[in-house]
């Protein structure tokens, strides 16, 4: 079954409601809305055709909700192989019809029956196997997976054409079917049945076995593959070991429900490249949680078993397990342990921790990139200022929110980090750019200095923001257009002293210069002495740009010239250029508009910008 969170496509404000209630359904998914026909959607979009062919050529399962005819038209020229088709359903806009069309093998009738289930319809399935037998063949649910897919086509018409089953092995999925067995089931019957009249056969197995035509082959997955005294060795040879493990073990590699080890091997690229190889999760446990096991007799067993590591996935197996497997190679020890039933993985241990830092941008979703908005979507916790965190939206079901006072970076990105050390996947939220001012730095300084072998296994991400010189350029023209600098205005963390310096320096340098935090209650000279030492240098006419609430309510952006400019016309949410002496100036047609720009190249017989006795 398709794992990846699915696209909703809406093409009007009307369907928002129906797209949020399916939403909901699938922690992780998008509502995408056409631009200037919808808002408060996640992802923005004005071309639906290249819309859909882009989601569908990457595999993104995709939920339309619009008429079905519109959805064919525009995929069809995609269509050739159904085995690479992901998930795509139509849903009414009144929520009244959910329509599966394509990813039979991917489990659209499954998707189609949780949509409908959620807006309380039937789902329209047309698949004649579904209807008749109950159960999909080519899409087995979680915790099973079908190893010759190729073969189910034909060997579905000849059951649907009277031929007669017979299943081996454990899977009550199928036991509970209405497939065309060739005897009933025994009472009680969990493992193997026989049918002598059957022509077909299902096999569910945790064996590698070769399939057939006429056989159709199940792999549940119940084996939990255990990794302890990891060291680093290149990918490919990490994979070649486990894969002859798994050989020597004649078990089938998708048996394996996932790969265990301790919290402390967390971040091990040894163990990143098994994981992603094999398309399998990797768990973490402390050494508390394992289960016990008497080690004498676990030694007289089988003399290769790492008893860690015997121990590590009889917990992830669970009760009723049994271990089939141990070695210790060059590169790890390992031990590996069968199920009584599939194994959620999700539900043993913890995953890596992931940590991103996120920019949301100076305003609120418009500004934020596709990247950002997916980070907030699948982040099991948002870490920030309040002001921030209100900006970057709406909480989806089982999501935290951890406010914190904008003065306490340090200890805000601490928490974040012991947050994320504990498998949580955490976003820390800033405004603008987080690598500009803000938390990305504050990050990496509580992991410089504080050290903590725990944080050292978290997955860091930085994803970029518009910053706010960015936002306030753009909404004036290109006043950034040449070489410029950004200087913080605040003295907390900095010598006034040094904040001095720069400015004088740049306004020698002749520098397009971006001030961030201006002035606040507690820094109320500091702008007025900033704008002192600018006209030692920089001629009275020089333009100075003023955005203020960028991107939100009561956004203002105006010019006027350094001579004219006073510490009052700004406060903490405003975003300061002061322009070189190339910046000019375009008076507007309408309205006494202007445009500011810096030209891109620099002419040094004209320097209007510079003070006149320079």
């Amino acid at each position: 079954m398709n794992l990846v969170s699915p696209a909703i496509i809406i093409l009007g404000q009307n369907s928002l409601p129906i797209a949020q209630t399916i939403s909901a359904v699938f922690p992780g998914s998008q509502i995408y809305g056409l631009v200037d026909r919808t808002s408060d959607t996640d992802i923005n979009f004005s071309n639906f055709g290249e819309t859909l062919r882009e989601l569908f050529a990457t595999q993104t399962p995709i939920i339309a909700i619009c008429a079905a005819g519109i959805i064919i038209r525009t995929l069809a020229p995609l269509l050739s192989d159904k085995r690479a088709e992901p998930p795509v359903l139509a849903v009414a806009e009144d929520g009244s019809a959910v329509v599966p069309l394509l990813g039979g093998l991917h489990g659209v009738n499954d998707l189609a029956r949780e949509i409908a289930a959620a807006l309380g319809v039937q789902p329209a399935i047309t698949t004649t196997g579904d209807i008749r037998f109950r159960t999909a063949l080519l899409s087995p649910p979680q915790g099973y997976y079908l190893a010759n897919p190729e073969d189910a086509k034909t060997f579905i018409s000849n059951l649907l054409a009277g031929a007669k089953v017979q299943l081996e092995g454990a899977a009550n999925w199928l036991w509970e079917s209405n497939l065309p067995l060739a005897q009933p089931a025994p009472t009680g019957a969990t493992t193997e049945r026989i049918a002598p009249a059957a022509k077909l056969t299902i096999r569910v197995t945790e064996k590698a076995v070769v399939p057939t035509p006429d056989c159709l082959v199940y792999h549940p997955q119940i084996a939990a593959f255990a990794l302890t005294n990891l060291s680093y060795i290149e990918p490919e040879v990490a994979v070649s070991y486990v894969q002859q493990i798994l050989e020597n073990t004649d078990l089938a590699a998708a048996s394996v429900a996932g790969f265990f080890a301790l919290k402390h091997e967390m971040g091990n690229p040894t163990l990143e490249a098994i994981s992603q190889y094999f398309k399998v999760p990797v768990r973490f446990l402390n050494l508390p949680e394992l289960v016990e096991f008497d080690t004498v007799k676990l030694i007289e067993y089988n003399a290769s078993f790492d008893v860690t590591a015997a121990q590590i996935s009889l917990t992830a197996a669970g009760a009723n397990s049994q271990l089939v497997e141990g070695d210790r190679t060059n590169a790890f020890c390992c031990a590996i342990a069968l199920a009584a039933e599939p194994i959620d993985a999700s539900a043993i241990g913890v995953s890596r921790g992931k940590l991103a830092i996120v920019g949301t941008g100076p305003g609120g979703a418009p500004w934020m990139s596709p990247e950002v908005k997916q980070i907030l979507r699948e982040a099991t916790d948002w870490v920030g200022y309040k002001f921030y965190l209100d900006l970057a939206g709406t909480l989806r079901e089982g999501q935290k929110r951890h406010d914190s006072d904008n003065r306490e970076e340090i200890d805000r990105a601490r928490f974040a980090l012991d947050l994320a050390a504990s498998g949580k996947s955490v976003a820390v939220v800033s405004s603008g750019d987080p690598g500009i001012f803000a938390m990305a730095a504050a990050v990496f300084e509580a992991i410089d200095f504080d050290s903590k072998p725990e944080w050292q296994g978290i997955d860091i991400r930085v994803a970029p923001g518009i910053s706010a010189m960015q936002a306030a350029a753009a909404a004036i023209g290109a006043p950034l257009g040449h070489d410029f600098c950004a200087i913080s205005l605040s003295d907390i963390l900095k010598p006034w002293e040094v904040i001095e310096q720069r400015i004088s320096a740049a306004a020698k340098a002749d520098l397009v210069m971006a001030f961030y935090n201006p002035i606040s209650k507690q820094r109320i000279w500091q702008l007025g002495r900033a704008i002192e030492i600018l006209l030692q240098t920089r001629d009275p006419k020089t333009p100075v740009v003023l955005g203020r609430n960028l991107g939100r309510p009561g956004q203002s952006v105006r010019v006027c010239t350094l001579g004219e400019f006073q510490p009052e016309d700004a406060d903490m949410r405003t975003l300061i250029i002061v322009g070189s002496s190339q910046t000019r100036i375009i008076p507007r047609k309408y309205g006494g508009d202007v445009w500011v720009y810096t030209p891109r190249r620099y002419d040094l017989s004209s320097q209007s910008g510079l003070h006149p006795d320079l």
